[in-house]
């Protein structure tokens, strides 16, 4: 095992023995009385509400790609498959992007073209990312009398862009950059797929920013529908949240995020974020502990079905194949 995947796996362990310990300090059963209390009804409008956020993601996705591979229905399973590979595989989210272009590329798609083609959706969603969490901010500002509590969340934006800055700057180093990155996460199964693309060919598809800006509304819009999943929830929970609110913890909790996305899973540091950010917005602990929980079942109940039907997917491919 790497010295990068043995770094990602302790940091999971210390993440779910951190996230157990701060449910068992606010009481297992506050929280799992609050969870119960959804209803099997409530719970199924939650993961259909992941499922049309998940197809809005993958819009955005081929906004981006080329005109002679816009397989829609493709890219939509492709982000299907990289949500559910960052949320139920022992992964850091790079390695579910990775896993997400390979479902993509299964359905005739260029796999070289699916990749880079990804790195530009990538940066159109942090972009969108980064304006939802300065909004989430400034409703946050309007919660709190103290601003200093607001600084570690406004330090994580501000962190964010310059590292977008940077991604920029690099332009067509980003590429090989995310390439390696991902070869360390997933070793010799992803060896040698990326030969086909090239730095040149993710300049020309950055060079449209007609299409980079139409991604990035789309994804704006895609965390819109996280926002509103968000309020779902807390409502489903019993919280007299109002939208607004509930957008604004969405946002600021992926800027909290952001720092941590070598976590699989982003164990224990997405309830340490929840537990925070409700108390800034008057929220009991075992609610917004609640949602985190609510949130992590609704992923394995999409993910663990996306996964097994990309599996038998793949299965059948290498039977044609052999």
């Amino acid at each position: 095992m790497s010295n990068f995947k043995t770094l990602s796996v302790a940091l999971a362990v210390l993440g779910l023995m951190g996230g157990t310990a701060l449910a068992a300090w606010f009481g297992f059963a506050p929280i799992g009385k609050a969870i119960l209390s959804v209803g099997g009804g409530g719970f199924v409008l939650f993961c259909l509400w992941q499922a049309v956020t998940m197809a809005l993601l993958g819009f955005g996705w081929w906004t981006v790609a080329p005109e002679t591979e816009r397989n829609l229905p493709a890219l939509i399973w492709g982000r299907m498959v990289r949500d559910s590979a960052g949320c139920c595989l022992p992964f850091s989210q790079v390695g579910g992007f990775l896993l997400g272009a390979r479902a993509a590329s299964l359905h005739g798609l260029s796999w070289s073209v699916v990749t880079i083609s990804m790195v530009v959706d990538l940066t159109a969603e942090f972009i969108s990312e980064l304006l939802f969490a300065a909004a989430g901010l400034l409703v946050l500002l309007h919660h709190v009398s103290d601003g200093s509590q607001t600084l570690p969340i406004a330090a994580g934006i501000v962190g964010a862009l310059g590292l977008g800055w940077a991604v920029f700057h690099l332009h067509g180093k980003a590429l090989p950059v995310l390439v390696r990155f991902g070869e360390r996460i997933l070793g010799d199964w992803a060896k040698g797929g990326f030969t086909g693309a090239s730095a040149g060919d993710l300049a020309s598809l950055y060079s449209q920013s007609g299409r980079l800006v139409a991604a990035t509304a789309v994804h704006l819009f895609g965390w819109i529908a996280k926002g509103i999943g968000n309020w779902l929830a807390f409502h489903l929970l019993g919280a007299d949240l109002s939208l607004l609110d509930a957008l604004a913890i969405e946002g600021l909790l992926h800027a909290l995020l952001i720092p941590a996305f070598i976590v699989p899973g982003y164990a224990g540091v997405q309830e340490a974020g929840y537990a925070g950010l409700g108390a800034l917005f008057g929220l009991a602990p075992e609610i917004s502990i609640g949602v985190s929980l609510l949130r992590r079942a609704r992923d394995v109940a999409l993910g663990i079905p996306i996964l097994l039907a990309w599996q038998v997917w793949e299965m059948r491919k290498l039977r044609t194949q052999s």
